[in-house]
């Protein structure tokens, strides 16, 4: 996305001199050690993976408790200082930017993972643990925390319930906001609530827990969490195809959700995305001829012994045939064994990265019902060729789930000023064309900055007021990622 103004230096220096006396008092009543001001780790704690506003925080602080969180937060809100918390910082909304002089409340010291609850299927973590560290503790329970995605390596259990982030099995088992249970906040006043606890059932007013879940940390910082779990996963099956529009991969969608087996993830790419990632990581083409999209299929059985897995595969090579059989799919590929399986699904995950690495991309993230798939792309690739010819759009995405990807190139020719420049009229085009097919300009990054002069695409006038009226109600002096998603 395209950035804001950047704020006045007036500004950043009236929040840099109130930030310089709260964080007296921090190192003064907790630790003297809490704080950095090392120039590199403001750079890098003061931006997040959108690259697009220069971090100007004062300082980065570095709690290792909820009760230093608790009394961190009292101290700012004391001294009216803006705090911006801060995860694996994956985002590409601008959420976790820090760019006028805020003190940034990093949780990288919070990773306590407890023991696994095997009968309850649950696991209480601090919200700095990394998405994978989680994945790898508890398989060795049995046990999956199901919030899976390319990032999972350098994001964090606070930033996605932050963002309620989807991911790649969003279809298998929903967003990240099905699998908490529970939840310690702690408010801006310092106040620290325990939401939910280990509890699968709680009928007992406002489920708070899920006011705070996708809010981007603007009502509370989130420091503990009791996560829900789910069994791993039986034998799974992976085979990569290629379709010749978007039709045909919606047409393949509908087959393989009535297919002989539990459909775990449906993802998808342009062959515009494929050519840079084999450019990117000179990895080896799946299929031998180029197709204008292809389909990722994971498809799973019911247990997970070599038996299981091999009842699984009888049952997909009848069906993948009758795929061919009825010129759905041109060409394709179905993974022999667990290193292939890998193979396909780096092709999926590599994407993002291999666009940033192969050119200059304008990313957005927007979600459509799945029935409007097929028209959105038509009139998506209409209206850029008329108004914008010469661009490049590589798309990908979940379409399990309704959530698109898309990245507009920026042309070699334009320099990155005017490139900028002209995509926020880009973003304009594309936000009416979601909006008229009853989408949503954020699927999985929520608003942050950038995407805060559109949301009205997305939410009425009635609503923000209704949502001005919660962030008040818990954040009166509006100290906690101020300017994120609306402004107060």
């Amino acid at each position: 996305m395209s950035s804001t103004l950047p704020p006045a230096p007036g500004l950043v220096f009236r929040e840099k001199s109130a930030a310089l006396s709260a964080l007296a008092r921090i190192r003064a009543s907790i630790r003297t050690d809490i704080a950095s001001q090392e120039p590199s780790e403001l750079v890098e704690y003061g931006r997040d993976w959108t690259r697009v506003l220069a971090p100007c925080p004062s300082a980065i602080v570095f709690p290792r408790s909820t009760a230093e969180v608790s009394r961190l937060l009292a101290i700012c809100d004391d001294e009216r200082v803006a705090v911006v918390p801060s995860g694996g910082r994956t985002g590409l909304s601008g959420g976790a930017v820090a760019a006028r002089g805020e003190i940034v409340l990093s949780l990288a010291q919070m990773r306590r993972v407890g023991e696994t609850d095997r009968l309850g299927g649950t696991l209480r973590v601090q919200a700095g643990a990394i998405t994978e560290a989680i994945h790898q503790h508890c398989e060795v329970d049995g046990f999956t925390w199901p919030v899976d995605f390319a990032s999972k390596g350098s994001s964090t259990v606070g930033g996605n319930i932050a963002t309620n982030a989807g991911g790649v099995r969003v279809i298998r088992y929903g967003l990240t906001r099905q699998w908490v249970l529970g939840l310690e906040v702690v408010l801006a006043s310092g106040q620290v609530l325990e939401i939910g606890g280990a509890l699968e059932k709680n009928n007992t007013g406002l489920d708070l827990r899920q006011l705070f879940i996708g809010t981007e940390g603007t009502l509370g910082v989130v420091t503990e969490a009791t996560l829900k779990l789910a069994r791993l996963p039986g034998a799974t099956s992976v085979m990569l195809l290629g379709v010749h529009d978007v039709a045909a991969v919606l047409s393949l969608f509908e087959q393989a959700r009535r297919g002989p087996f539990t459909l775990a993830a449906y993802e998808f790419f342009s062959q515009r995305c494929l050519d840079r990632l084999l450019g990117h990581r000179k990895l080896r083409a799946p299929v031998s001829e180029p197709c204008p999209y292809y389909v990722l299929i994971e498809a799973e059985g019911e247990g997970a012994s070599d038996a299981d897995a091999t009842r699984l595969r009888e049952r997909i090579e009848p069906w993948v045939t009758s795929v061919f059989e009825s010129g759905l799919a041109k060409d394709g590929t179905l993974a022999q064994h667990g290193s292939q399986a890998r193979e396909l699904w780096a092709l999926r995950e590599g994407i993002s990265e291999s666009l940033s690495a192969t050119g200059l991309p304008h990313k957005n993230d927007v979600a459509l019902p799945i029935a409007q798939l097929g028209a959105f792309c038509n009139e998506l690739e209409e209206v850029f060729a008329r108004r914008y010819p010469g661009w490049e759009i590589c798309v990908f995405g979940h379409v399990g789930d309704g959530n698109l990807h898309i990245n507009i190139m920026k042309p070699e020719a334009m320099s990155r000023d005017e490139f900028f420049s002209k995509t926020k009229a880009a973003d304009v085009d594309l936000f009416e064309v979601v909006k008229r097919h009853h989408g949503s300009i954020s699927a999985e990054h929520g608003i942050g900055l950038l995407k805060k002069p559109y949301l009205s695409y997305s939410r009425s006038a009635a609503e923000l007021a209704v949502m001005r009226q919660v962030k008040l109600a818990l954040d009166p002096r509006n100290i906690l990622n101020p300017g994120k998603v609306f402004d107060v």
